[in-house]
This record gives C-alpha cells, structure tokens and sequence, in this order.
C-alpha cells in the first residue's frame, strides 16, 4: 500500500516523540484517524469534547515535553481554541491538527468551512496550512519545530483531501530537532548581577515556573545571601515544603501577607522565571532585577532594572560560584516569623470543619494534602478552588501541581487531569474541582468511564460561581445570577461506573477522603461546602474595601438579610487580620 499524507504525518508525530492523540475523529479527519490505527504505537484518546483535547494535550506537553490534539473540519477544531489559548499561554508546546474541508471548496463558505490561519492566529505561535501533498512535508516539519522550540502551541491546517493524498516526497528533515543549548547572559552581565547579589543589602527571590529545574540551585543562592524565598502560583510546588528554612509563602491574590512583605521589603527583588501579572503587588521603589528565559517578557510587569536573558538553571550555576557567603540574616527571620504567623492563621481555619451541607472548604484541602501521595499531581480549577490550593496544598518529594494559571480559564482541571494520568500512569492525579467547572466538562466524565483513570476528583461544590460572587461584592455589586441547582454529581458518577460519594457530614470527612485515595480505580466526591466561606487577598485597597460594603447595604436594602449575616459573619476575622 503507497503512504499517503497522514502516514508521514503519524511517522513524523512517531520522531517527535508523540505517543497519545487527543480528539474526536469525523470528515477530514478520518484518513488521519485511519493512519494511526495501522501505524498502531500511537494512542488514540477518544475525548467528549474538543477543548478536553486540548487541555489533556497541554497537560501531556507540560508533564513530558509535548502532546498533540486534533479537532476535524469546522466545529470540531473550533473547540480545541480555549485550551489551544491555556497551552500555547503557559509554554506547553503542543501540536494541533485542525483538518479542514476540502481545497476545492475553500472560499465558498462550504459545509463547515474555516479559514484555520485566522482562526487559530491569538492561541498560537504559527499556524501553517499544508493546502497541496508537496507542502505537507515542510509544514509539518515547522509545524513540529515550532511548537518544541518556541514553547508553545503550533497549529497545521489540513485539507482532507491532502490528508487522502499520495505522499510526495520533498527536501526536509523527517526528525524534530528540539535545540536545548546553554543559555545564559554574557560574562559581562553574570559580573554585574554577581556585584548586585553581593551588595549585602536586603535581598529576595520571587521565583516561578521557570525555576522548575532549577531548585536546587535557587535554594543554594537562598543559602548563601540569606534571602526569602517568595514563589507564583505556578511556582509553588517546587519550593513550599514545610520544612524549608528559606519559603515565605506567595504573593499575589491567593498569597501571604509575608509574601507581599518581603517582596515590598526588599531592597533589591530578584525575579526569577516569573511572569507574574499582578504589578499592584510588586513594588515601585526599590531595585527590581529579572531573569527570563524569554527576554520579551523582560520588564512588562514591572518597573525592573537590570534585566537578563537566560535559563535559570544555567544562570545560576555560572552565578553561584562567585556569591560570597553572607552571614547576615535578620531579614529572612523577620520575614520567616511573619510567614509561620500567616501559616498559622490558615491552620486555624482548616481546623474548624464547618456543618452539615457547608463544610469549610479549607478543612478538605487540608485532608487532600495529607493523604495524598508525595509524588502526586494536581489539577485545579480556576475560583475558589484555586485558592484553597493555593493555601494547603503542599510541596513534597516530587508533587506537581498546575491549573489555568495565566490563561484563568473554568473548567480546566478535569480535562488536565485526563491528560496526567493517560501520560503518567503510574503518578496519583488529583482532580480538584468547582462545581461550575465541573458542570462545564461534566460529559468528559466519560472519558474517565471508557478508560477507567484512577483519577480522584474532589468536588468543591458551593452551589455557586464562589469567585465571581466574591469579585461583585468586591467591586460594589449584589451578587446576582452566581448561584447553581446542581445535580446529585456523585450518583452521575456511578452511572459512568465511577465511584461516587456524597459527602455532607464534616465528621465523615476525614474518613471519605481516605476511602478515596484507597479505592483502586477513578472515584467522585461530591462535598458540600460552605458557600460563604470568604477569600480576602493580603494587600486590600480602600476602594476595595468600600466596594464590599456597598453590596453589603444594597442587600440589606433588597431584604437579604441572611447573606448579609453570613457574608459578615465569614469575613470580620479575616478582613480584621488583614486590616
């Protein structure tokens, strides 16, 4: 049998190092579909909905260094675009195949025709159209070569019947050459930032994912200049651990007040592999040095003067042998008491495990950091969720822990979690999510049902959107179409030969947690949580201040008296701490 187009594209995902497809198959996708079903050593991972594919692909990238989705013509390779925009948004290089109509019918607003290079231009580093056999082997090859090197998604559009076609050979490479070179400034920039982090002024490092490889070394340079360790979201993970002498905690909106501090204290700020967006939480006086391994990214969130271009592992392992050893370190102490007062407060929460039906959030966080895995993975939904992950989720030996972090999408951690445990079998993959993201993707519980993922997916279910509910009351406004009429999720969960469990009874918490990461296969908890559980960040303005008592007194105008004790009643300890 001749090979035809989507031969040589499955051998080409073959050397790139593919080994899962996520998509659903149809139309111009079928000869792509038929092809790997032949080649036989790539997996085909039958997903519900596209943007599940895109997000499981995302995840597959960022655990192993590349994953690939495909969405057929028009609809199909329309909804891979929200989680095309979290990938490509988080570094994660993914392949995405977007088969498209016939070239005959291009122009003609044929039966679910797209023009896939404009379609996918905002979610991608490039798109590339293979619309002849000849192209296809060189837009394949940059297809593939962009998205390893530029860290990020990168999109073929495929007409089926170049898919069907005769594969005609051309003059490129059939191999991905993924250029994983030292990377580092100069000689005359490593002197400069080596004379800065030996100025023996206050110093402290805000690390991010970018640091991922490179604790060790992070940590060393900690030890050395005696300086705090503040960390992103993405960043936490890595450097979290209880028993770390240099962790203060993070900043930003799910952060500590001892995170906030020592960035604000701080007279130089070394930011490390951080592209953190929040510019209201870094500060505008003192010495800001950043190191990016993508120099664009070099000085748009703050005020930043020496900026540097390198891999934080290399940088660091050229740096570190030219830091004198400091023995100065009142100001890692200050910041550390502050941080365990702050890790104190929290604790204080997690131990009150709420009534029935409205069990505190915090306590269950608590449960799933304890009796989870030291290597296991985490996928969180974006709200409320997130915070309470943000809090008590801690590093271990090898834990992971990600969500929609820059991208701030809904529903993202069942699909995530699909994408981790299909690639990593043999990790525990904890699904930690909202009832609205839940209710979102709920049919790609499917997937989970089909495949039998041991996956433990945690419901938070507040019978709300808890963190838009919090931003209106924030901002001035009554709360006003945020409340949910959920159905039973757990009882959705057998039908789908999913264990499922509903938890109401906070005395019976600890007991089910525990039931769930002993069951030997995917399980469902449906927890119901307190819905008015608050979330105060550590740095609130005045106006934000104002704005919570606004939609106080517009409820209490409107006769909502209960929420308005309740939403007071949850939030005096924490704004007063705060305040």
């Amino acid at each position: 049998m001749a090979k035809n187009v989507s031969d040589h594209l499955v051998e080409t995902l073959k050397n790139a190092g593919i080994k899962r497809v996520y998509a659903i198959t149809g139309d111009s996708l079928n000869p792509v579909n038929d092809a790997i079903r032949r080649e036989g050593s790539i997996e085909w991972i039958h997903v519900r909905h596209e943007e599940t594919a895109a997000y499981a692909a995302s995840m597959d990238a960022e655990l192993n260094g590349i994953g690939c989705c495909m969405g057929s013509s028009g609809p199909g390779h329309v909804h891979l675009v929200n989680g095309l925009y979290d990938a490509n948004r988080a570094g994660n290089p993914v392949i995405a195949i977007a088969s498209t109509c016939t070239t005959d019918k291009f122009g003609t607003e044929y039966f679910q025709e797209t023009k896939p290079e404009f379609l996918f231009k905002d979610c991608s580093k490039k798109v590339f159209m293979a619309n002849t056999p000849q192209q296809f082997a060189t837009m394949i090859q940059r297809t593939v070569q962009t998205a390893v090197n530029e860290k990020g998604v990168a999109v073929l559009g495929l007409p089926g019947d170049v898919a069907s076609a005769d594969f005609e050979e051309v003059t490129t490479g059939y191999k991905s050459f993924n250029a994983n070179t030292v990377f580092k400034p100069s000689n005359e920039e490593i002197s400069v930032l080596v004379e800065m982090l030996n100025s023996n002024k206050k110093i402290a490092l805000f690390c991010g994912h970018g640091c991922k490889e490179a604790v060790k070394e992070v940590e060393e340079l900690a030890g050395k200049i005696k300086a705090p360790i503040i960390y992103s979201f993405r960043g936490k993970i890595f450097f979290d651990r209880e028993d770390s002498p240099y962790a203060v905690g993070m900043n930003g909106l799910l952060g500590n007040k001892s995170g906030y501090e020592a960035c604000n204290e701080a007279e130089i700020l070394v930011m490390l592999g951080t592209d953190f967006p929040y510019s209201e939480f870094l500060p505008q006086n003192k010495i800001i040095i950043q190191i990016d391994l993508k120099p664009e990214r070099i000085g748009r969130r703050a005020r930043v003067d020496f900026g540097f271009a390198g891999d934080i592992k290399d940088t660091l392992s050229a740096v570190l042998p030219l830091i004198k050893e400091r023995s100065e370190d009142s100001f890692i102490k200050k910041m550390k008491k502050i941080y365990k007062e702050d890790e104190k407060k929290f604790s204080d929460y997690a131990d009150k495990k709420g009534t029935d039906s409205k069990i505190n959030p915090e306590y269950i966080a608590t449960l799933i950091d304890h009796y989870s895995s030291d290597n296991a993975i985490y996928t969180v939904d974006t709200g409320m969720t997130a915070v309470w992950a943000a809090r008590f989720i801690r590093a271990k030996d090898n834990r992971y822990l990600t969500g929609s972090f820059n991208h701030g999408s809904m529903a993202n951690a069942l699909p995530m979690a699909i994408g981790a445990a299909s690639s990593l079998p043999d990790r525990q993959v904890i699904a930690m999510s909202g009832d609205g993201g839940l209710s979102m993707l709920l049919g790609d519980l499917a997937v989970i049902m089909q495949y039998q993922y041991p996956i433990k997916i945690f419901v938070f279910n507040n019978h709300s959107l808890g963190m838009v509910k919090l931003e209106m009351e924030v901002a001035g406004y009554v709360d006003w179409q945020t409340d949910m009429i959920n159905p039973p999720f757990e009882k959705i969960a057998e039908l789908m030969n999913i264990k499922g469990i509903e938890l109401k009874n906070p005395e019976q918490a600890e007991e089910v947690i525990k039931q769930a990461f002993e069951h030997n296969g995917p399980v469902l908890v449906n927890i119901y949580t307190n819905p008015d559980t608050l979330a105060m960040p550590p740095h609130i303005t005045l106006e934000q201040m104002k704005g919570f008592a606004t939609s106080i007194v517009k409820k209490i105008s409107m006769g909502r008296f209960d929420e308005v004790k309740n939403s007071v009643k949850a939030g005096i300890d924490q704004i007063g701490e705060i305040l």
